[in-house]
């Protein structure tokens, strides 16, 4: 895979941890240009609005060069399409994880064989962190921080102290 190519990291980020940051920074090690695909997903409720998530995403990342931040709504092909990538990047947690994007990644490629996906493996440390768990943690008091950015922490500590009263 050439550095000049682009790859697409999509997903939720309801909100962004440091696992996804991770695996943004090594995949654009890695590619060109890496744009992270902030999804308006119709089967989720998220916790923040796809404008506040795609801001978290482009204040979270302390080196842009190379790595751009987009909201999208569709297919994440069509959406790789449009933005010139070749390459969809998955991070992986475990084998849960792997069964789900598994399935994925068969349907992407029979919707658009000319793209590929690529799975990363989190860092072992970050391995345990998924949205829902921070959201959950967040929501009882409990700290999250050094889980996630600053920024982040600030807002799911504005809407627990929100939902408290």
């Amino acid at each position: 895979m050439a550095r000049t190519q682009t790859a697409l990291y999509p997903g939720t980020f309801d909100p962004v941890h440091n696992g996804h940051l991770d695996i943004i920074v090594r995949a654009r090690q890695i590619f060109g240009r890496v744009i992270v695909g902030v999804l308006t997903n119709i089967e989720k409720d998220t916790l923040f609005p796809a404008d506040v998530r795609v801001a978290m995403l482009r204040a979270a990342i302390t080196r842009p060069t190379g790595i751009e931040v987009r909201p999208f709504h569709g297919l994440t092909v069509e959406f790789a399409r449009r933005v010139g990538a070749r390459v969809i990047v998955r991070g992986l947690r475990a084998m849960m994880d792997f069964e789900y994007e598994l399935k994925m990644a068969a349907m992407n490629k029979r919707l658009s064989p000319e793209i590929e996906t690529v799975f990363m493996m989190t860092s072992p440390e970050l391995a345990y962190l998924s949205s829902t768990l921070i959201r959950e943690v967040s929501a009882f008091g409990g700290s999250v921080a050094g889980l996630v950015p600053a920024g982040v922490v600030r807002r799911l500590r504005r809407i627990t102290s929100s939902h408290a009263r």
